[in-house]
C-alpha cells in the first residue's frame, strides 16, 4: 500500500522566506513537486486586465487543479503562495482527497522583515510584508499553525515542518 500524499502549504507574509523554505522543504519530501502560487499569478502579467479579486481566484482555482492532478499520479505536493482567507475553501476542494494536508503560516518580527525585504531590494513590498503580517496573525484559523522564523536557518525550519504535528489539518 502506498503511503498517503502529503500536500503542505506553506504562507506567510512577503520576505518571510516562503520561497527558501518552499524549495528546500520540497527537496526532502520524496516523490515531491513545488508549485509556485506567484508563478501562476504571474501569467496575469501580459496584458490581461483582469481586477485583482479575479486573479487571485482563477489562481487558487489553478493551484487546486494542478495540486489535484500531481496527487492522482502520487506525489507529495509543497505550495508556496500567500493564505489569507483561502484556507477553508481548499480544505473544503481537497476533503476528497486520501492526502494529509500540513499548513504553515511563516512569521518573523516587523523588523527582521524589513531588514530581508531591503537585503533583496524589493523596498516597494515593505507595507503589503507589514499588512500581510498582522493580518495573518490576527486570523484565528491560524493561530496553532504560527512559526515564527525570525532567528532560524531554513535547514531548522524545515526540519520542524517535517517533524511537528500540529501542523497538521483536519480536513
Amino acid at each position: 500500500m502506498l503511503d498517503q500524499t502529503i500536500i503542505y502549504l506553506v504562507s506567510g507574509p512577503i520576505g518571510v522566506g516562503k520561497s527558501t523554505t518552499s524549495k528546500e522543504l520540497a527537496q526532502n519530501v520524496s516523490n515531491c513537486i513545488l508549485i509556485h502560487g506567484d508563478y501562476i499569478l504571474q501569467m496575469f502579467d501580459y496584458g490581461s486586465d483582469t481586477s485583482w479579486e479575479h486573479r487571485l481566484r482563477l489562481t487558487w482555482e489553478n493551484i487546486l487543479a494542478i495540486t489535484k492532478n500531481f496527487t492522482h499520479h502520487g506525489f507529495n505536493i509543497v505550495i508556496d503562495f500567500v493564505v489569507e482567507d483561502e484556507l477553508e475553501w481548499f480544505c473544503q476542494q481537497i476533503n476528497d482527497l486520501p492526502v494529509t494536508l500540513k499548513y504553515i503560516v511563516l512569521r518573523a518580527d516587523k523588523e527582521k522583515l524589513i531588514e530581508r525585504i531591503h537585503s533583496r531590494g524589493d523596498h516597494e513590498s515593505i507595507d503589503r510584508s507589514l499588512f500581510l503580517l498582522k493580518k495573518l496573525e490576527s486570523l484565528p484559523s491560524n493561530k496553532s499553525f504560527l512559526y515564527d522564523t525570525t532567528l532560524k536557518h531554513t535547514g531548522e525550519i524545515v526540519d520542524t515542518i517535517l517533524n511537528d504535528n500540529r501542523f497538521s489539518v483536519k480536513i
